[in-house]
């Protein structure tokens, strides 16, 4: 049988299918990044699309007399669960806004929907265990050992919102700290180049879009408080909280104390552009650095089989045809 597979696999065959499985390849990774193109055109249309339809929908409530407002309001049910059960008080936490906020969830829309499914989801992952576990299959375990492991289920299910939350604010905050350098030389070139702070602000906010839409958001939010807030040190107070990264916070302390101080921003924004750029490459090079221990495993799992079986086929192959 073995002389028999051995046979029917020539080595012109398979040359030619290993050819054409990397010509496919190659033409695929090159023709990747032209078939994916910019959305940034698309997302632009879409926002003004967008500001369009709520202009449109104040101005009808205006019209009305009714209040009008530019934020979501939450589901009826969902608001009146949290008001009966008095959620704010049991299941909210002092840091739930800021970490929605840092999330990019604003309003109290956001935050009565995170406490509402912080009381449903363990109620409903405790059903789901006890559904699985009683009806589903057949667990020869006492009710008391079921019970337990639908407990275990429902404490995971009350952590879940927040684990959901966190992974959110991670992949935020790492596009904005990929993109912060590169905003800092931005506003380090707006600003020696004549402009206000406010409008260094904004300019970067419209450039800066194309490559990290939350720091775009910042530096509008930014921008605004700049202009209406009556102290500068709170706006950039705000901007670090909504980031929560060390980047970000010092150069906010180092703009309050240029603030302050009346130090020259353009010699501050610069040497802070360049502490962000070391610490983004010493970031690549510490997660180059953890590469090969990560590849050990599967070095001595998948190659080191498929090299041994390379080197030692043909030799047994004969052996075996011996």
């Amino acid at each position: 049988m073995l002389d028999l597979l051995v046979n029917a696999i020539e080595v012109k065959t398979l040359a030619m299918v290993f050819a054409a499985i990397a010509a496919g390849a190659t033409v695929l990774t090159i023709a990747m990044p032209l078939l994916s193109g910019n959305n940034l055109d698309k997302r632009m249309k879409s926002v003004a699309i967008e500001r369009e339809k709520i202009r449109q929908r104040e101005r009808e409530r205006l019209a009305r007399g009714e209040k009008a407002t530019l934020r979501q309001s939450p589901k009826q049910y969902v608001q009146t669960v949290v008001e009966k059960f008095n959620l704010a008080k049991w299941v909210g936490q002092e840091e739930a806004r800021l970490k929605l906020v840092q999330a990019g969830y604003r309003g109290q829309a956001p935050y009565v929907t995170y406490l509402f499914f912080r009381m449903v989801t363990p109620i409903c992952a405790f059903a789901a265990a006890l559904f699985y576990l009683f009806v589903v299959i057949e667990f020869n375990q006492p009710p008391l050992v079921k019970f337990g492991i639908g407990i275990g289920a429902a404490y995971l299910g009350m952590h879940l919102p927040l684990m959901l939350l966190k992974n959110k604010i991670q992949r935020r905050q790492l596009t904005i700290k990929r993109a912060f350098p590169d905003a800092l030389d931005l506003l380090l070139i707006c600003v020696e180049s004549g402009m206000s702070v406010e409008a260094a602000f904004k300019r970067v906010s419209e450039e800066i879009g194309s490559q990290s839409v939350p720091l775009a958001e910042e530096l509008t939010l930014t921008t605004a408080e700049l202009s209406y807030l009556p102290d500068r040190r709170q706006a950039y107070e705000n901007l670090a909280k909504r980031t929560d990264l060390d980047g970000v916070k010092s150069v906010c302390m180092a703009l309050q104390q240029a603030e302050r101080y009346g130090t020259p921003l353009g010699q501050t924004l610069r040497v802070m552009a360049q502490e962000n750029r070391d610490m983004r490459m010493t970031e690549a090079e510490k997660k180059a650095a953890g590469l090969p221990p990560k590849l050990t495993v599967p070095m001595i799992l998948f190659f080191l089989p498929v090299l041994f079986v390379v080197i030692l086929g043909p030799a047994v192959i004969k052996v075996m045809g011996l």
